[in-house]
């Protein structure tokens, strides 16, 4: 009894990719081969990171607070938006 979809002569060797011939090019190739490791990244470099990332984050707040309590602020996005 066939499910719903598939074939009698559907296997395992079908579901491969038939054109393993060809040669792999850009990124598929570069994996292939393995010719670079990837490192987890140093403790300063993950607190040099964290630091960008929560002083951008402090400066979208505080822009937000500007834009919505100062109306010289405000006029001054719509200004430069235009």
């Amino acid at each position: 009894m066939n499910k719903k979809g598939f074939s009698d002569q559907s296997s395992e060797a079908d579901n491969k990719v038939e054109d393993e011939s060809k040669p792999k090019k850009g990124l598929a190739k570069i994996l292939a081969e393995k010719k670079f490791t990837y490192t987890l990244p140093g403790k300063r470099q993950i607190n040099i990171f964290a630091f960008v990332v929560l002083g951008l984050n402090l400066f979208f707040v505080v822009g937000i607070l500007l834009f919505l309590n100062n109306e010289a602020f405000h006029d001054f996005v719509f200004n430069v938006g235009r």
